[in-house]
């Protein structure tokens, strides 16, 4: 599966700063200081409905980690999932009568113009579950035949008792656990199961449903949680850099792909941090795919509204905050935008070598683009006000913004 292409990232004079952020299985901030390579890893969508608010504000959020990443003049290995079957989207293509194959490649491919359009960084790879079956099925054999997985009716499952670490990521209690487990595509009530959470690696093969060749596992599809572990060990390794998504995936899917790594190569941590993006409500709830209650990109840039003004609405809340879409947020991205650009388009300005600074200090301080987008105001503000001599501010600013914020001025 091919990702989308990427923008050009400004070089910028000096270098970024060492990134600190707020680790989910410690509850607290971490020094994400990686060699070289930097190693990142964010769960992608299931195509069923792309894109809304909040997996933009996800995707963003592991954008700006990555540019942070590269102003340090490190390379970035960033590796993204498609979980291009799965339980909803067989719902909704036998819902809308579509072949479920076309529904998957037509909102993948939507998917991509979004991400082109924000000007989101791609991923190095970008792997589909169904083209990541055969790394899968050799992994859950081994499971199994270590005794950390059993047979139920056909149905392969994860035990969850076989990883001594299980719990540390999301650090929630069991009853919590088997609520959000019931919730989130668990099935904590199945009766025959040695743990109501142990999660299942392989789906027997279900009357009208998809299936492959599993091997000894027979027919049947991959579970969710084992497909992102065996494209993050092929691809990254153990003991990444950073595990992201949203805060929803840090129980089960963060904990359940954890414990699969950990007990599958007897090491441990499977990421060095778990770092999660807050959610994204409209009209008082959260923006979700269930209740219906969705604003999409796509939709946005159909009625003309400029992908950068939707970058910079996504800026102006902190990533790991919950917060809420409305006209309002938009339409103040909008004068933001427009202030810049006639900040920058002016031939002479304010020295900007102390905002570039400062726009590298907020961010490597667990992703604040508030604080950077404030410090970008304040000298639009002076520019208004006093313009300035021929310092090569406004081309500084305009490539500092493109640079670490993603935003094209």
């Amino acid at each position: 599966m091919h990702a989308w292409p990427a923008s050009d990232v400004p070089a910028l004079p000096g270098t970024g700063r060492v990134l600190r952020l707020h680790d989910t299985s410690t509850d607290g901030p971490v020094t994400v200081d990686p060699g070289p390579v930097a190693r990142l890893y964010v769960c992608g969508i299931t195509p069923y409905d792309a894109t809304h608010m909040g997996h933009a504000a996800t995707y963003n959020a592991f954008d700006l980690v990555q540019r942070v990443w590269l102003d340090t003049k490190r390379q970035v290995q960033y590796v993204q999932n498609v979980t291009d079957v799965d339980d909803p989207l067989l719902e909704r293509a036998t819902a809308t009568g579509m072949d479920w194959t076309a529904l998957a490649e037509r909102e993948t491919a939507l998917f991509r113009e979004d991400m082109t359009a924000l000007r989101l960084l791609p991923p190095a790879h970008y792997i589909g579950a169904v083209e990541a079956i055969p790394a899968i099925v050799p992994l859950i054999e081994r499971l199994r035949d270590t005794g950390a997985a059993y047979e139920l009716d056909g149905d392969v499952y994860f035990s969850v008792e076989s990883d001594p670490d299980f719990g540390k990521v999301s650090r929630l209690d069991a009853t919590a656990m088997r609520i959000l487990s019931a919730e989130r595509g668990g099935d904590p009530d199945r009766a025959g199961k040695k743990d109501p959470l142990d999660p299942i690696l392989w789906l027997a093969a279900r009357p009208g449903e998809p299936s492959w060749d599993g091997g000894s596992l027979g027919q049947g599809r991959p579970g969710w949680h084992i497909e992102c572990v065996a494209i993050a060990l092929e691809h990254l390794g153990m003991g990444f850099d950073v595990q992201g998504g949203g805060s929803d995936l840090a129980f089960p899917h963060h904990e359940m792909g954890a414990s699969h790594a950990q007990v599958l190569t007897g090491g441990y941590p499977y990421a060095k941090a778990y770092v999660h993006a807050g959610m994204v409500a409209l009209n008082g709830e959260k923006m979700s795919k269930s209740k219906g209650n969705l604003v999409f990109v796509s939709t946005l840039r159909r009625a003309g509204v400029d992908p950068a003004a939707i970058r910079l609405a996504l800026l102006a809340h902190h990533y790991r905050s919950d917060w809420e879409w409305t006209d309002a947020v938009l339409d103040e991205a909008v004068r933001r935008l427009a202030r810049w650009r006639a900040a920058v388009s002016r031939p002479d300005g304010p020295p900007a070598e102390a905002l570039v600074e400062e726009i590298r200090e907020a961010l490597a301080d667990d992703l604040d683009a508030p604080r950077a987008l404030a410090a970008v105001d304040r000298w639009a503000a002076a520019q208004e006000a006093d313009g300035g001599t021929d310092t090569g501010g406004p081309g500084l600013v305009s490539r500092a913004v493109d640079a670490l914020l993603g935003v094209a001025l």
